[in-house]
């Protein structure tokens, strides 16, 4: 990945040099701040680390180690940034990649060490992401570097990992199939009598188990008239006969991360407006899936969706958008939105989980992880495969 993250990087600074040219602004480095941007360029995340991406060609990650000064100082300070990644390490400096990085102990601040070694290579105009600095982060840059003019990066990096390289769609795929053999698992065991907060937590166990880092977000299991909100977190009720169990979820593979959502009826045959509600949102789901393609409308998208559900009369029970983009976070662009104004690429995943909420009755959500691609190319890929048959366990 060494390589792939250098040509990542050379993008950024094309792009940084371009449209400084553009705008007259002279030398211009790039300073990234953000954790997912800093793995997508660099394969590794440490705790407050900053990335300066020099106009002259040179990078160096700034680290503030957090081992002991003696195993920090180990292999080059290598050490440091294996255990300071907190998740299995992508990748770490070595031969194949120009990445330089630069331990600071004594608790010095990245971002002021990044500024001051931009101003020494002769940078005239720094952009850094603003919407992830403190204000008292960027007061103290403007200090420490005064001779800098400052500009804001804009979501440039984010729009640079909006289309996928296939060793990412393959970590999606794989934390897919971790995220469908832990919930297989769960659906094969007995559920009555356990509580919510249990089940989340076996849940989120099996996903390591089966080769996961971790969960991708928090996982919800909302049983009875709790999956009548959508945001629940789970609680102490536990599983009863009847009930609609709702369960979203997802793994987090080599830090990319997808998400499922499947909802089942507890013990009995479900009743009449059980199957209604979850055979509508079933409906509007594929509506959605099906709607899927290059160059689609990201708002299309959810109208197709969103529109199923309206014509039965939930039109106000449907959240802000039905899908979302996924890979190094949960929740990046694109947003399929009523609002949303860009249009769908290839090798883009995303989400598609539309869903009805009854409050105090219960409710259905069905999520799906998918890749947009041509009907050429076999139309969407669906990543998480789980059964979407309306099962009475």
């Amino acid at each position: 990945m060494s390589e792939v993250h250098m040509a990542r990087r050379a993008r950024l600074r094309d792009r940084c040099a371009l449209a400084a040219d553009g705008a007259g602004e002279g030398r211009t480095g790039a300073v990234v701040s953000q954790p997912a941007n800093l793995r997508y360029l660099t394969g590794c995340a440490p705790p407050y680390a900053v990335l300066l991406v020099g106009h002259d060609g040179r990078d160096t990650l700034f680290v503030q180690p957090t081992l002991p000064a003696p195993v920090a100082a180990g292999a080059g300070g290598t050490a440091a940034l294996a255990a300071d990644l907190g998740e299995r390490p992508l990748w770490l400096p070595g031969a194949q990649d120009e990445l330089r990085h630069e331990l600071l102990p004594g608790g010095g601040d990245p971002l002021l060490a990044a500024a001051r070694s931009a101003v020494s290579i002769g940078t005239e105009l720094l952009v850094v992401e603003e919407s992830h600095l403190t204000v008292r982060r960027h007061r103290a840059l403007l200090v420490a570097a005064p001779e800098l003019r400052l500009g804001d990066l804009s979501g440039a990096v984010e729009h640079q990992r909006l289309v996928k390289d296939d060793d990412e769609i393959a970590c999606l795929r794989i934390a897919a199939e971790i995220t469908d053999q832990a919930l297989g698992e769960l659906l094969e065991s007995i559920l009555v009598g356990r509580t919510e907060r249990h089940l989340a937590l076996e849940l989120e166990r099996r996903l390591i188990d089966h080769g996961g880092d971790g969960p991708a977000f928090p996982t919800s299991v909302a049983t009875g008239p709790n999956a009548g909100v959508p945001t629940h977190v789970p609680t102490d009720r536990r599983v009863e006969e009847g009930d609609f169990l709702s369960v979203r979820m997802g793994a987090r593979y080599r830090g990319y991360r997808c998400q499922i959502g499947r909802t089942f009826v507890i013990g009995t045959a479900p009743e009449e407006w059980q199957i209604e509600l979850y055979e509508l949102v079933f409906a509007a789901q594929r509506a959605g899936r099906e709607a899927l393609a290059p160059g689609a409308e990201c708002r299309a998208v959810d109208r197709a969706a969103r529109e199923v559900l309206a014509a039965a009369g939930h039109g106000g029970a449907v959240e802000a958008c039905t899908g979302h983009g996924v890979g190094l976070e949960i929740g990046e662009d694109p947003q399929l939105s009523p609002d949303a104004m860009s249009k769908l690429d290839a090798r883009v995943p995303v989400t598609v989980e539309p869903g009805v909420h009854l409050p105090g009755r219960g409710g259905v959500r069905i999520d799906d992880t998918l890749v947009v691609r041509s009907l050429a190319d076999g139309g969407p890929e669906l990543l998480t495969i789980t059964t979407k048959e309306l099962l009475a366990l």
